[in-house]
């Protein structure tokens, strides 16, 4: 038996991509907001943690 007649018994399966495209879409978009609004000091703080002792 294929994996895909596996997929074809469970109840549901067409709900988990959808979901897990809406959280990728949903976080790239939070992300793409932080840095469009984000102050040029606070990007620069955020740059140079690594740096600091």
């Amino acid at each position: 038996m294929k994996f895909i007649n596996y997929l074809k018994t469970i109840d549901g399966v067409g709900v988990f991509p959808l979901a897990s495209l809406l959280i990728f879409f949903v976080f790239f978009v939070a992300l793409l907001f932080f840095v469009i609004k984000a102050d040029k000091k606070t990007l620069d703080k955020i740059k140079n943690i690594p740096f600091d002792n």
